[in-house]
Formats: structure tokens, sequence, C-alpha cells
């Protein structure tokens, strides 16, 4: 990754690092997939992302400092984990599914966690950035005890997967 972008512009500098349709589809598999080694998101990629692409995207993003990557002993797997930049991008997702949702042909299946974030807000997406920092960060969250924003998306997915 370059230091210096084309221009100043906080849009185009933003645009530079998360501006590919692979990079923003990596970031979203990890943050809303939990997917954490390279082979679960090769093998989950709704898109079907090549081997090469997803390489590289993943040291483009540890580059950018929007994934930290655990290296492997021998015999294991490295480990992808948001960093809080990458985290602080979930309200930018959340519009992102929120437009689709209103001017671009959807699924029954794939929509659901885009809806769910929508009507849940700022408050749901909070709650959402917590558990992110809990769980690649080790930050606890405020209230352990509390129903997670994630189980809330997960019993969304699995109804509408029930639902057909």
């Amino acid at each position: 990754m370059r230091d210096q972008g084309r221009s100043g512009c906080p849009i185009n500098a933003t645009i530079e690092v998360i501006g590919d349709r692979w990079t923003l589809l990596v970031l979203r598999d990890v943050m809303f997939g939990n997917r954490r080694h390279f082979r679960e998101l090769l093998a989950g990629s709704e898109e079907g992302i090549a081997s090469n692409i997803l390489s590289d995207r993943l040291k483009r993003l540890v580059a950018a400092g929007l994934l930290s990557r655990e290296d492997a002993r021998p015999g294991q797997k490295a480990e992808y984990r948001l960093t809080e930049p990458a985290i602080q991008l979930v309200p930018i997702m959340a519009q992102l599914g929120a437009w689709g949702l209103r001017h671009r042909p959807t699924t029954k299946r794939l929509r659901v966690r885009a809806e769910l974030l929508e009507e849940g807000g700022p408050q749901l997406w909070a709650e959402f950035m917590e558990e992110l920092r809990e769980s690649h960060l080790g930050v606890p969250r405020p209230d352990p005890d509390a129903p997670t924003a994630t189980e809330r998306l997960a019993r969304a997915y699995a109804d509408a997967v029930a639902e057909g």
C-alpha cells in the first residue's frame, strides 16, 4: 500500500483502501461471518473469490491496518482479526447493505441481516461493534449478560434459510 494517496481527499483516501468489491466482501465475511482463516474465507465466499485474489486482498488489508494476522506455527492456520479501524466500518457496511436493499435485487436469505441492521440502526451497530471488539481485540463487552447482536443476526438468517 502506498502511504500517499492520489489526493488529500478523505473520500479518495478511503476508496484507495476499501474501494474494490473484493476488499469489502472479505471484510464482510470476517465481520459478519466470523471467518478468520484463509480456507474459511475461500470456501464461504458467496461470490466465488479466487484464491489468488483472496490472498492479495488479505495482504492488502493487513498492510492497510484493517486486519491483523496471527502468524501460524507449522501445521496451524494463520488467523485474521479485525482491527479497530475495520470495526469502525460497521456503520458503513450497514449503510451499504441498506442501500442495496432499496436499489438492487437481492435474495431473502442474503438480505435478512441487512434488514435487521437497518431496522436496529446505530444502537444495534454499536452493540455489534462491542462484540467485534471483544472477539477480535479482547476488549470485554460492557454488559456481557445481554443478548448479542450476533445471536440476533444468526437467528434471523437461520429463520430466513428455514423459510426457503
